[in-house]
């Protein structure tokens, strides 16, 4: 039987180097030989840091790592209609039942059946091996034009970023604040950016401001001087505030200044993962007629919509990634990652 190496996360920032056996695809499967696998901050939040690996949708089953891949496809099981060998494919990593409203409307993310829902790279065998089984309704083609990190940017990071971008209407009317310029803030910036919107991004990590006005994000602020940040953002907007703040960042903080520095009848979106937030309601929220999102992954048709815009825009967004690592350098890829002064950190196979 033929065998490959895949990375497990045990926590506790640990990894092992396992070797398990080549997938052969059932029924409505395809085996992809991967290309990028790219890491994620909920791997490093949720799996590799702690001791206990989660409950629930984040509960890790000690399986391969990696919920971004993508790859091209070697094999395909029986019934497999759309997808053939050769094909370039990025994988949504939440395969659902299939039949719940939300897996029917693609949002398999929400997926109601909890016995059947198992995410890539968490409950079931993610991208960080040589190959990873897929369920073929869980595979959106890879355009020409894009290369396969672009790909596993979009299998996660950027698809978040996206939906996030969906849910407060984004447009070129619009002024907006992105708190938090790790990968997914960094994300949303260049999608807004590409969607008309004037951007204004709040990072604390000077290497991430950096990187972000290397990325042609030039409107980037830190701490300054002892300075207030709303006093800073409100010089601005003329004290009008931004009519969309996305929040990538999971901090209480940041996101309190999002609902401050928003205009009245504005939108926030909460996207970064964890952390808590406390608030008065009625000054911040309900008397300036916000709009408060939550926004949650994507779903598989805003990915194949996501794809095609990129393409139109000519955007690729493997130009967040600072550092790329063989398989046999994971451990030293997630060391890297932790440290949060990166960009997208990738495992990639060419």
């Amino acid at each position: 039987m033929a065998t490959m190496h895949g990375v497990v996360l045990p926590g506790d920032r640990r990894l092992d180097m396992r070797e398990f056996p080549v997938p052969d695809p059932g029924h409505g499967q395809v085996l992809l030989r991967m290309k990028a696998s790219s890491l994620c901050g909920s791997d490093l939040r949720a799996i590799y840091r702690p001791h206990d690996q989660g409950t629930g949708p984040e509960a890790y089953r000690g399986v391969i790592a990696g919920h971004e891949p993508c790859g091209i496809i070697e094999q395909t099981g029986p019934g497999v209609r759309r997808f053939k060998v050769g094909d370039r494919v990025i994988v949504y990593h939440i395969a659902g039942c299939g039949l719940c409203r939300e897996c029917r409307s693609g949002w398999m993310i929400n997926c109601t059946a909890t016995s059947a829902r198992a995410a890539y790279g968490w409950q079931r065998a993610g991208g960080h091996a040589e190959f990873l089984l897929a369920d073929e309704y869980t595979l959106v083609a890879l355009p020409d034009e894009l290369t396969y990190l672009d790909g596993s940017m979009v299998a996660c990071g950027v698809g978040t970023a996206y939906a996030a971008c969906c849910r407060a209407g984004v447009s070129g009317r619009d002024r907006v604040l992105i708190t938090g310029l790790g990968p997914v803030g960094l994300g949303a910036a260049l999608l807004c950016q590409a969607m008309g919107a004037k951007v204004v991004g709040v990072e604390y990590v000077p290497e991430r401001r950096e990187l972000a006005q290397k990325l042609g994000i030039m409107d980037v602020v830190g701490p300054s001087n002892g300075v207030d940040m709303k006093t800073v953002l409100d010089e601005k907007t003329q004290g009008l505030g931004f009519e969309v703040a996305i929040d990538c960042s999971g901090n209480a903080d940041a996101r309190y200044l999002c609902l401050d520095a928003a205009r009245e009848w504005g939108r926030v979106v909460f996207v970064g993962e964890g952390g808590t937030v406390s608030f008065a309601p009625s000054p911040l929220l309900l008397h300036k007629q916000l709009t408060l999102y939550g926004s949650w992954v994507c779903s598989v048709p805003q990915m194949e919509e996501l794809v095609e815009h990129l393409v139109r825009w000519g955007l690729h967004p493997d130009v967040m990634v600072t550092d790329r690592f063989t398989l046999d350098q994971a451990k030293e890829a997630y060391e890297l990652f932790d440290t949060g002064k990166t960009g997208k950190v990738a495992i990639v196979w060419e």
